[in-house]
């Protein structure tokens, strides 16, 4: 039988404990049959309680070829496609909505944070492993100093919970830091109250220099004089501004670009 090797290059920390694995598919919120996307399932410790709840129709996807074949000897039933979960048109995978899990490689967690993102109007919910840094920045409210670029996007669109930590020792090879487990749940919001691309060069703008005050951050979007800079609003740091602050920054600011 072939034995599966830890690719640095893939950032892969395979998790060996079966309590963490099963925790984090119980984490999921499954009432009825639902469609679950897996990423990343590597040695298939976390897929084999997804195969076992009976409301759960399972697809993983996996980009090593090593894991692939390994998972289809132990888990034939499985549904597994070979693919770059980033490189997928997720809208081809299931018929309807679908929820995601995994334990996410620390090098493209943010990327497939964003492009669920870019999905969120089928992918009502997520539960995933990552690096415990990032889950703490995800979650974080205005004001702390891990709110950021992260923060501000994904809470546009999702409640974020964060649900426990997780120890190095057990993942063979064990990573350098601590992992923690995240749930995102979409909100009610449809779209946001402001032109949407617009927002995002918003906020990613804002946090690019986000020790400086946001009519010093945002000058690469309106030029030095602009009225617009006169309110104390802009006194402000970017970590200091809401989600609902930062839409009605962007109407704000859309609307001295059309007075140009």
């Amino acid at each position: 039988m072939i034995q599966v090797h830890a690719k640095k290059y893939l950032g892969q920390h395979f998790l060996k404990d079966m309590e963490v694995a099963r925790r984090i598919a119980t984490s999921l919120p499954i009432e009825d049959k639902t469609s679950v996307l897996e990423i990343g399932p590597g040695t298939g410790v976390l897929t084999q309680f997804l195969l076992e709840n009976p409301l759960i129709n399972l697809k993983a996807v996996e980009l090593d070829s090593e894991s692939v074949v390994f998972l289809n000897q132990h888990y034939p039933q499985l549904n597994l496609i070979e693919a770059d979960f980033l490189k997928m048109d997720l809208k081809t995978i299931f018929d309807d909505k679908f929820c995601i899990i995994g334990n996410f490689p620390y090098n493209i967690s943010s990327q497939i944070f964003f492009k669920m993102l870019d999905n969120k109007d089928v992918i009502p919910c997520l539960v995933g492993m990552i690096q415990k840094e990032v889950a703490e920045r995800m979650a974080a409210k205005a004001g702390s100093k891990t709110y950021g670029i992260l923060s501000v996007l994904m809470q546009a669109y999702f409640k974020i919970e964060y649900l426990f930590t997780v120890h190095e020792h057990v993942f063979d090879p064990p990573p350098k830091v601590k992992s923690a487990v995240i749930r995102l749940t979409r909100n009610d919001v449809s779209t946001i109250n402001c032109n949407e691309q617009l927002f995002k060069t918003v906020v990613k703008t804002a946090f690019n220099q986000r020790r400086k005050q946001m009519r010093n951050s945002l000058l690469p979007l309106v030029p030095k004089g602009n009225a617009l800079y006169a309110d104390v609003f802009f006194d402000k740091r970017p970590e200091q501004l809401d989600v609902a602050s930062f839409v009605d920054l962007t109407n704000r600011i859309e609307a001295a670009l059309k007075q140009k």
